[in-house]
């Protein structure tokens, strides 16, 4: 794994929103996680959660039929798959997380198996961290390639330096690739950038960076895993996310989420 981050990535990740580092993974860890993932996904037999079939707090997503073919969603396969456990949990990730976040500590929020099928329909620009149950503009996500992802298949795009300026409102996510103009037409203009990349190579990126991914306009599958990360000492802003009731009707608004079993330490300074 590719763990050492330089300063100038450190500064690009800062500055624009988003880092791509390319060859991450070596090629045998490349095959571990890519193994872990379809021991895991058949593990699931198609339930999102390992406790339930979906999410709470989906936002807009009101058409199911449509979005249920931009991607394949699981999310927390470290909490059911002890190769999936290895691999999210994993100091050399959290380190990497808290050195771009710029914070002391890093705690998994929720891990993510994307899976773009083919002929899947695209992601529309949208924002990560409204949807989650804390408010911090330092977290941030890593997107790991198991496939190539390219313009073909479905890779992602950014609008750089959008982090800087978006909130923790929730613009939703649409079927319509520019609504979320409508609710920041400063960024009607902007360029996007392409995040083209080789099955190995990951990205990370700001939950406040705007992005969005193409549809997969090939026959064939473009797999990525990812994990969400959460700072550490941040509290519960009402929102219910992926916790669950139990859990939920046990918070109040300002509750610490340090909760090791649902939310693991991954680094510490």
């Amino acid at each position: 794994m590719k763990s050492a981050l330089g300063s100038e990535q450190i500064n690009q990740y800062q500055e624009q929103g988003f880092l791509v580092i390319e060859d991450f993974l070596s090629p045998q860890e490349l095959e571990q996680w890519r193994d872990a993932l379809q021991e895991a996904v058949q593990h699931r037999h198609g339930n999102k959660m390992p406790d339930r079939a979906d999410v709470y707090g989906k936002g807009d997503d009101a058409d199911k039929s449509y979005f249920d073919q931009v991607f394949d969603q699981l999310i927390n396969l470290w909490m059911d798959n002890e190769k999936m456990r290895k691999i999210m949990l994993d100091e050399r990730l959290g380190r990497m997380a808290a050195e771009l976040a710029g914070c002391d500590g890093i705690r998994i929020w929720h891990d993510q198996a994307l899976i773009k099928k083919p002929w899947a329909n695209p992601t529309s620009w949208h924002l990560d961290t409204p949807y989650w149950s804390f408010s911090d503009r330092r977290a941030l996500s890593i997107w790991v390639a198991l496939d190539d992802a390219t313009l073909e298949n479905g890779c992602l795009f950014f609008l750089p330096g959008t982090q800087k300026k978006t909130s923790f409102e929730n613009p939703g996510i649409t079927k319509n690739m520019g609504a979320i103009f409508d609710y920041y037409p400063q960024f009607r203009s902007n360029r996007s950038v392409a995040a083209v990349m080789k099955a190995g190579s990951c990205s990370f990126h700001n939950g406040l960076t705007v992005h969005g991914a193409h549809a997969n306009m090939t026959p064939g599958y473009r797999r990525a895993m990812t994990c969400a990360y959460m700072p550490d000492g941040n509290t519960f802003n009402g929102i219910q996310n992926i916790l669950t009731d139990e859990q939920v009707a046990h918070l109040k608004v300002g509750d610490p989420l340090k909760d090791d079993r649902q939310n693991p330490l991954l680094y510490a300074r």
